[in-house]
């Protein structure tokens, strides 16, 4: 990993460079820079050899530390790296992160035995994590690639991949994968970069003050989206003017003559004028959009006529196309394209605006531009469409938002067959979380066929829908385990059958037993 050798992280992480040797007998010592003028001449000169290293890699799954890896031991709630330490020598990691003082057994463990000389140089830090970050920060300082940031109440991992699709069509693109998006997913995510990579897409989640800050000092984004401001969070944001003011401390660490695109149909950021003295670029769905529809939380899909044209990509006269996707007409300041866009949903169609945002900023071609949104593929539990031979099961079960959950049903709606929606609990939603299960509950009962409800606050999403349409076939269920028991009668042939909840839920189960 260029420029990342020993003593330069050291340096980053305001750490201190060890190197422990054990001898013929067992003898053991350590010995640090501090210490280098006591030192004999063959371990200084050793020390030397050894903080110029590189590391080729940095992990902290201990199974994952291969030859001359940096591996970062992490205290976690169940495991502690540092028990891990001698295996990931053994391995051939290189060096290791500590945030304690190192012993021989800890450094060494079966190989304290051994009848020849072993060097293992170590960094000791205050904390592991937060040096991990110090370290991803210099990384990318060293790379010199642009870097694309996404953040949002919903729909930044689906967002996320339509902009790496559009700019894989013309660079080498990393893209944050999974669920890497916090303060050590972030790093992570940086630590994969390599030479051949030309540009940068991270996502960045946050729940709390300050991680956003966090988060931010470590990308110092060129490219800033934000996809819309919801109700996520609450029991630490408060409102969405607090997830406002979470989401844009972002806004302090974007490059001085860096972009920041958001979504116009969203009326929080739709108000902000300037960034660093500079227009924002806005993105979205045009009001000119028939069966408009409100999706709550200031998502109403319309986009208002006093935004600049020259700062405005937008999308009309979209044809809907059931869980094919959509064809729609995309208008932008270089000119405009019918494009196709392969995921289902009015929000898609509003993700390849975004998409279609970030590569003008980066000086794509329509052309271009265009084959990478129709290239868009759907990812595990976010909206992926699965077809057996018995039903269609649309897998969204990775997380939940009321505005997620209503905006999933509105494309549930286009299914074929009986529309069957299994929702369940939404997690962080604070007081109002049974009045928020509740408004999605009423948004359902007119667009689905039927609904199963799961969980302790699903009750309430399942009693709600049931005074707004009393008719409404519906059923609900304490536990995952107690829906599967009765699927067969629950879920009929030729369904579309929609599995939604926060994560915490695995509602993945369901999607692999429907579709085993």
């Amino acid at each position: 990993m260029r420029g990342l050798t020993l003593q330069r992280i050291a340096e980053v992480t305001e750490g201190t460079l060890h190197l422990s040797m054990l001898s013929a007998g067992g003898i053991f010592g350590t010995v640090d820079e501090d210490g280098l003028n006591r030192a004999q001449h063959a371990t200084k000169e050793a020390f030397a050899k050894y903080s110029r290293m590189e590391i080729s890699s940095i992990t902290t799954d201990s199974r994952k530390a291969e030859e001359g890896a940096l591996f970062g031991a992490i205290v976690g709630a169940r495991v502690d790296g540092h028990d891990f330490i001698a295996s990931v020598f053994e391995q051939g990691a290189l060096c290791v992160l500590s945030q304690r003082v190192l012993g021989k057994k800890e450094i060494f463990g079966e190989a304290a035995g051994t009848e020849e000389t072993l060097m293992r140089p170590w960094i000791e830090v205050d904390d592991t994590q937060s040096a991990l970050q110090q370290i991803a920060r210099e990384y990318l300082r060293v790379m010199k690639i642009p870097v694309v940031g996404i953040t949002g109440s919903v729909g930044k991992t689906s967002t996320k991949e339509m902009i790496a699709a559009v700019l894989s069509v013309k660079f080498n693109t990393l893209k944050t994968e999974g669920n890497f998006n916090n303060d050590l997913g972030l790093p992570l995510t940086v630590f994969r970069l390599r030479d051949e990579h030309q540009i940068a897409v991270l996502e960045m989640g946050v729940s709390h003050f300050g991680d956003m800050t966090r988060l931010a000092r470590i990308a110092n984004p060129d490219i800033m989206v934000i996809t819309n401001i919801g109700t996520c969070h609450l029991e630490f944001l408060r409102d969405r003017d607090g997830v406002f003011r979470a989401k844009t401390e972002v806004f302090s660490y974007v490059k001085q003559n860096g972009r920041v695109i958001l979504n116009g149909n969203d009326d929080k950021l739709r108000a902000v004028k300037e960034v660093h003295g500079i227009r924002p670029t806005f993105y979205g769905v045009d009001s000119t959009l028939e069966g408009s529809q409100d999706l709550g939380a200031g998502m109403r899909m319309e986009y208002p006529g006093d935004l600049a044209a020259d700062q405005c990509v937008r999308i009309t006269g979209i044809q809907l196309q059931g869980f094919e996707g959509s064809l729609c007409t995309l208008h932008t300041p270089s000119g405009d394209m019918t494009v196709r866009v392969p995921v289902p949903g009015i929000h898609n169609a509003s993700n390849a605006a975004a998409a279609a945002a970030v590569g003008l900023a980066c000086g794509m071609t329509p052309d271009e531009i265009r084959c990478g949104i129709e290239s868009a593929q759907t990812i595990s539990g976010r909206f992926r469409v699965l077809k057996t031979d018995r039903m269609t099961v649309i897998d969204d079960c990775y997380n939940a938002n009321p505005v997620s959950m209503k905006s999933s049903v509105a494309v549930l709606e286009q299914g074929s067959g009986r529309r069957v929606a299994v929702l369940g609990d939404m997690g962080e939603l604070g007081e109002d979380e049974v009045k928020l299960h509740e408004g999605v509950g009423t948004y359902a009962a007119g667009r689905v066929d039927h609904l199963a409800a799961i969980g302790t606050l699903a009750k309430s999403l399942y009693e709600a829908a049931l005074r707004e349409k009393p008719d409404l076939s519906a059923s609900w269920y304490a536990t995952v385990e107690d829906f599967l028991a009765h699927k067969d009668e629950e879920l009929k042939d030729g369904d579309s059958v929609l599995v939604k909840a926060s994560h915490f839920m695995q509602f993945s189960k369901i999607v692999e037993e429907l579709t085993a």
